[in-house]
Parts: C-alpha cells; sequence; structure tokens
C-alpha cells in the first residue's frame, strides 16, 4: 500500500503565517522535468532587438483568511518561453517595480531537467539585480530595441503588477509600437493596469489560468487559503475575453498578443513566440 499524501500547505519557516503548496499539490502539478523540446532554430536572429521580462519581486499573497501564500514567479512557466526564445537569438533585460531580485516559486523548479535549471543559474545574476522598470519607462521611445514584452505566470504577478502605472505604460507602448506582449498563465494579471486609462486590450482574446480552478486550488492545499479577489473577472469587466476555462496547455494568438493559459503552456507558447519574433524579425 502507498501513503496518501497531505493535502495540508507546508510551513514556510520564514514568515508567521505562510505556507508553500502542500505535498499532494506539488505530486500533482509539480514535475522534476519539464516538457522542454523542440527548441532548435534555423537561422536564428542576430541583431540588437531584447526581450524585456518584467517579473514579480513580492514573495507573499495575503489570502482571505489571513495567511501567506509563499509564491513569486512560476519557474516553469518563466524560462520554457525565455529559453525558446534565447535559443532563437534574442536577448533579454529583466525588470521588476522595485528594482529588487526578481522572486521565484522554487518548489515548482524541475531540478532534474538540465537545460531548464542550467539556463536558470545563467539568467540568475539578471534575476538578482533587475533593472527598475520606472526607469525603463523614462527611456521607451518608437525606436527602442525591445521587440517584445514578456510577463511570466505565477501568483506573484496578482502582487503590485495590477496596480501599476509604470506596467500599464508598457504594455500600452508594446502595442502602440507593434510589438509583442507575451504572457501566461497568472501573468495577464498584470493587464489590469490598463484599468485606470486607455486600455489597448480591449477585445482582445487571450488565454489565462480561470478563476474557476483559482477556487478550487485550497481544498487540495496548493494555497492555504482563498484569494481576496480574481484576476479573470477583471479582465472581463475590462473588455477582454478569457476563452479558456480549463488547463490543458493552451496558446492563443491575437494579433502581437501571445498567451498560454497554464505551466502546461509554458513550452508551446516559447515555440510560438520564437517563431513569431523570428517571422517578424530574421
Amino acid at each position: 500500500m502507498t501513503q496518501e499524501l497531505s493535502k495540508a500547505p507546508v510551513p514556510d519557516i520564514a514568515e508567521h503565517g505562510a505556507f508553500f503548496p502542500s505535498s499532494f499539490s506539488r505530486d500533482q502539478f509539480t514535475s522534476p522535468v519539464s516538457d522542454l523540446s523542440d527548441t532548435e532554430y534555423e537561422n536564428p536572429y542576430t541583431g540588437s532587438g531584447k526581450v524585456l521580462v518584467i517579473c514579480a519581486d513580492e514573495r507573499y499573497l495575503p489570502l482571505e483568511n489571513d495567511t501567506l501564500f509563499s509564491t513569486g514567479n512560476h519557474p516553469v512557466e518563466t524560462l520554457l518561453p525565455m529559453y525558446h526564445l534565447h535559443q532563437a537569438g534574442f536577448n533579454f533585460d529583466v525588470a521588476t517595480i522595485s528594482g529588487q531580485m526578481a522572486k521565484f516559486e522554487y518548489w515548482a523548479m524541475p531540478e532534474k531537467d538540465e537545460a531548464v535549471v542550467g539556463f536558470y543559474n545563467r539568467c540568475l545574476p539578471q534575476f538578482r539585480s533587475p533593472l527598475k522598470l520606472d526607469d525603463i519607462v523614462k527611456s521607451l521611445t518608437p525606436h527602442s530595441d525591445y521587440v517584445a514584452v514578456f510577463i511570466p505566470g505565477g501568483h506573484g504577478a496578482l502582487i503590485g503588477l495590477p496596480e501599476n502605472e509604470a506596467v500599464a505604460q508598457v504594455i500600452r507602448w508594446t502595442l502602440q509600437n507593434d510589438r509583442h506582449l507575451i504572457s501566461i498563465c497568472h501573468g495577464p494579471a498584470a493587464f489590469i493596469a490598463l484599468d485606470k486609462g486607455d486600455n489597448p486590450l480591449k477585445g482582445y482574446e487571450i488565454c489565462a489560468f480561470p478563476d474557476s480552478a483559482d477556487r478550487q486550488t485550497p481544498d487540495m492545499g496548493y494555497m492555504p487559503g482563498h484569494l481576496t479577489w480574481y484576476f479573470g473577472e477583471k479582465l472581463k469587466a475590462m473588455g477582454i475575453k478569457l476563452i479558456n476555462d480549463d488547463i490543458r496547455g493552451t496558446v492563443n494568438q491575437d494579433r502581437n498578443v501571445l498567451t498560454g493559459d497554464s505551466p502546461f503552456a509554458a513550452n508551446a507558447l516559447g515555440k510560438l513566440a520564437a517563431r513569431e519574433l523570428l517571422r517578424k524579425y530574421r
């Protein structure tokens, strides 16, 4: 007989009332290896254009019952799309709102995946010492060398990004200047920053992690409580269309906006993003 895995959230001893996902959740929704594949690209890009990666810089997400979820950027949802873009010849600037280090849900790292872990270690100096997003906004012009903006997933995207004016300005710049906007899972929560002014994403179709799934996560101990708000509801109220209600690895392209629904979509989103940027800039 096998021992049933616990659905009790695991305490994060670094902070009072904070928790990691349960053993059951990690068994169901993380893996020691990823599905990274098809990463060889003929005639990769050789220009100076870069991808701006906007990462979450907060660790603890307050929940409805006054507990904290120990979160950050999901490593698979961050690293697989970046790996494909790197293989296609594109370099990166990493930025956070504060200019402080990007936080990761390291418990979801595919630790036996040598390609992913190796790539993370190569990018670690940028994750540890990112640019400050306000400084990037001040320097943006139609001729800036960013070819795309990538906002990774992870519940950390719910903290700060949806209220930040610099995030809104970068997204508007991206769409107004014919650049690509790439995001996955909870990353599209950053689109809520557009709600304070002109919303160029109104009418767009995207994939994202569905609210219905987020409402179920406390039942399996993935989070120690329920969220205080749900980003899908807010996006729909802004006129943005969410086309998925499950997490099957779906990706979607609507003009220059490329999105995926979950970590199951990370590899496919990376391939889509690399293909589209190479088509445009090679």
